[in-house]
């Protein structure tokens, strides 16, 4: 099986100004055509840098770089690279040619500065830039291949799907690196971990298991390499098959799908229809709801009632709940959902009522405390919540548990 390394080159994702998303996306591709990435260097704009590099990443058989070849003074990555090779920099004609009708095209003249993405080492093949200037280079050296692409993430893909995935996937021997996501939420980590237990099963099927925290919940990432692509997907079923008779409760989805999705496919099955009562989390319910085509067969309206005031006035909240319990509190929530499901017409109300911090937290409700309210005309009750995190973190974990309130009770309707 072939091995990558990718090379990541720019003063400014050592900085922390850019964040490296052209390695993520590298890294993923290369995958999906059976050969792994084993290691991600990052490197500054200094031509000893990537020299040494270079000669560092040359364990692995196939060797990406991105950044650096662009006009300007720290543009040094073609010339790190001839020097790598041993090789002069020379002008290719075409390339400069190419360069100048651009500019022509866009009604300027090329600027002296440009000449330089004309400059390659000597010997390299030139990949097409469909996106921009400067052409990337194709080298083959001692066994090993060498793919310098540029830095800007556009151009970057395009001459990956154009050039380098087509390149290296006669030479992947019809193997692939198989992934898949089995998304989880409303549970920590470290019960899940717990939950999934002993990992023998899984091992024994020759997948790899990785657990990804994040603010909507927990992913399990499951892995095959270096099997045909029909033999790592089945593998990959049973390996959910056997998470999913564990832990089937806390599973939402699997792949890249977020859960307002899952809720607004159970929605559309079942008919039903919502509407939503915020305090804490201002109106994102509302939106995530909201953020799949077709919402206004299922979401009737979102009314944001931040003060006690809205409460009474609009979703008829009584001011003896508030008085005694208080805006946040179990009783509230349960009777914003009533009156926003009463006054809107729907099947269900959701609310919401917390303290997102990082003020306003007190011994007895602290910050990160929520409650998610449900009422559907037979039943009505509240869920208690605290989370841990920044505002804004808490306004999202909120929402989740909202939804996946939603999606259990929709689920049930289904059963």
């Amino acid at each position: 099986m072939l091995r990558a390394q990718i090379l990541s080159i720019g003063d400014e994702l050592l900085s922390g100004a850019t964040v490296n998303t052209n390695a993520a996306y590298l890294a993923r591709r290369l995958g999906e055509i059976g050969i792994p990435v084993r290691r991600i260097l990052t490197v500054g704009d200094d031509v000893d840098e990537i020299v040494r590099a270079l000669h560092e990443a040359s364990e692995a058989e196939v060797i990406v770089s991105t950044g650096g070849i662009g006009p300007t003074h720290d543009d040094v990555t073609a010339e790190a690279v001839a020097a790598f090779l041993g090789s002069p920099l020379v002008m290719d004609e075409g390339t400069l040619e190419r360069i100048r009708r651009a500019f022509q095209e866009r009604g300027a003249t090329m600027p002296e500065s440009s000449a330089k993405q004309a400059r390659v080492p000597k010997g390299a093949i030139l990949i097409e830039n469909q996106v921009g200037m400067a052409p990337g280079l194709h080298i083959r050296k001692d066994g090993r291949q060498y793919f310098i692409l540029p830095g800007v993430p556009s151009e970057m893909q395009a001459m990956t799907e154009s050039y380098l995935i087509p390149a290296l996937r006669e030479h992947s021997g019809g193997v692939v690196v198989a992934r898949r996501i089995v998304r989880t939420t409303g549970i920590y980590e470290s019960a899940l971990f717990d939950q999934v237990g002993d990992l023998t099963e899984l091992k024994g099927l020759g997948v790899k298991v990785a657990f990804l925290p994040g603010v909507e919940g927990v992913d399990i990432g499951l892995t095959v390499e270096g099997k045909p692509e029909q033999e790592a997907d089945d593998l990959l079923a049973r390996a959910e098959a056997v998470l999913r008779a564990r832990i089937g409760e806390w599973v939402y989805a699997v792949g890249e799908v977020g859960l307002e999705e899952v809720v607004a496919e159970l929605l559309f099955r079942t008919g039903k229809t919502v509407s939503t009562a915020e305090s804490c989390t201002g109106g994102l319910l509302a939106h995530r709801l909201t953020n799949v085509s077709g919402s206004s067969k299922y979401f009737e309206r979102g009314i944001v009632a931040y003060s006690n005031q809205a409460k009474v006035q609009i979703l008829g909240v009584r001011e003896e709940t508030i008085r005694a319990h208080g805006a946040v509190s179990e009783q509230t929530a349960i009777e914003m959902a009533e009156g926003v499901r009463r006054i809107s017409g729907t099947d269900f109300g959701v609310s919401t009522t917390g303290i997102a911090g990082p003020t306003g937290g007190t011994p007895e409700k602290p910050v990160g405390l929520v409650y998610i309210g449900f009422a559907d005309g037979e039943r009505s009750y509240a869920r208690k919540f605290i989370f841990r995190g920044e505002r804004l973190f808490n306004k999202t974990r909120a929402t989740q548990a909202a939804l996946d309130l939603l999606r259990r009770e929709l689920g049930r309707r289904l059963e």
